[in-house]
């Protein structure tokens, strides 16, 4: 999931730097929700000690 995450975020960074600005916000908001389902599934397994 996380290497998910980095991909979009290079993505977003990548269309930015290109002008695609629609793109661009599209792949970090996408990079975002990624992340923030990594850290609550990595919380959850650090509390369930699997």
């Amino acid at each position: 999931m996380l290497r998910w995450t980095v991909i979009f975020i290079v993505l977003a960074i990548i269309a930015g730097v290109l002008g695609f600005g629609g793109i661009a916000a599209g792949a970090a908001s996408i990079a975002k929700v990624l992340f923030f389902i990594f850290i609550i599934l990595f919380l959850i397994s650090i509390i369930r000690g699997r």
